[in-house]
């Protein structure tokens, strides 16, 4: 499983747009690695074998190994740009980590026990705010996915940031601001079913 996290990348030796257009229908993707104290490094990387890696959705909130030509860096990825109407990835932005420093990563949320839900079986319909959240810890905490329990939510109700059981260590970003940053994840609302037997029939 430890190979599905690992990336191969050579440096890059042009620069500029004309490059980075080359490299593309070479079938390669420009990028670049920076942080950690040291300075930000050009890298390229093979499309074919990135999408494949990527297909794992753990991918991107997950410690990454980056092998540049032997020399191997733990980073996280912390931005992907793809191109708007083909299935192409035009940049990675990789960030190097240190395991004494917080990061700060988006993780996706697992909503569980939805079909279960006290407000689904009452014909409420759920309705997902975020699929992802911002969260800081140390590298070693970071959690691959937040599970979203809704078997208890009933109609009318919300799960707000501030209910997400968080792993040790690990903090969401939004509340760290302030309580008015405490958003709902998910609200179970009416639906039909549910309305007709409040009305009544």
């Amino acid at each position: 499983m430890a190979d599905a996290f690992l990336f191969k990348a050579e440096l890059r030796k042009g620069t500029g747009t004309g490059d980075a257009r080359r490299l593309r229908r070479a079938g390669k993707i420009p990028a670049v690695v920076y942080g950690g104290g040291a300075e930000p490094v050009a890298l390229v990387l093979k499309h074919n074998e990135v999408v494949k890696k990527l297909e794992n959705d753990a991918t991107y909130s997950h410690l990454l190994t980056l092998d540049v030509e032997g020399r191997e860096e733990r980073v996280v990825l912390k931005a992907l740009q793809r191109h708007p109407s083909r299935p192409v990835i035009m940049h990675m932005d990789f960030q190097r980590v240190s395991t004494s420093e917080k990061i700060r990563v988006h993780v996706p949320l697992h909503f569980i026990n939805q079909e279960t839900s006290v407000g689904v079986k009452k014909g409420g319909v759920i309705t997902h705010n975020l699929v992802d959240v911002e969260v800081a810890c140390l590298p070693d905490r970071l959690p691959e996915h937040i599970d979203v329990d809704m078997a208890e939510v009933d109609v009318g109700e919300s799960i707000h940031l501030s209910d997400l059981k968080l792993p040790e260590g690990v903090e969401i970003v939004a509340l760290l601001q302030g309580p008015e940053h405490d958003l709902p994840v998910a609200v179970i609302q009416p639906g039909r079913l549910a309305e007709s037997a409040e009305g009544g029939g």
